[in-house]
């Protein structure tokens, strides 16, 4: 004959497991992310500045670089600046600034020294207006 095993305290011989005990659930930690730091951006150096009137273009048409102007584009024309060279533009009124590259010649109008693509004048001011008052600062040639 074998012997049969003594039940345990907690379990009588008659009875069956109704349910296992529910776990308590630990809190997990947040997973660790580790953030990429923003890399730093150069302070632009400004080479050099001035303040004038601007006014905006969106006809299509080349330009002095040989490109084909894109109204949409953030560039700029200006009269003696070498092409290729960044220009911020500062509207003084609201404080907003755009960074553009000329690649055209003009404007021919007394009192006006840039004359911006139709996104670049839009970014910074209302093209209602067609001309304001801006301050630029040369940041590369």
């Amino acid at each position: 004959m074998t012997p049969t095993p003594e039940p345990t305290p907690t379990q009588s011989p008659t009875s069956t497991p109704t349910s296992e005990p529910e776990a308590k659930a630990e809190p997990k930690a947040a997973p660790k992310t580790t953030a990429k730091p923003k890399p730093k951006r150069k302070a632009a150096k400004v080479i050099s500045s001035g303040s004038c009137g601007a006014s905006f273009y969106d006809e299509p048409q080349m330009t002095a670089s040989g490109e084909r102007f894109n109204p949409d584009a953030m560039t700029a024309a200006h009269k003696s600046l070498p092409l290729g060279s960044r220009v911020r533009v500062i509207n003084p009124s609201s404080g907003r600034a755009v960074t553009v590259r000329i690649n055209d010649r003009g404007p021919y109008i007394g009192g006006r020294c840039l004359d911006l693509s139709r996104a670049a004048f839009a970014a910074i001011g209302d093209t209602g207006a067609g001309v304001m008052r801006v301050r630029y600062e040369v940041l590369a040639r």
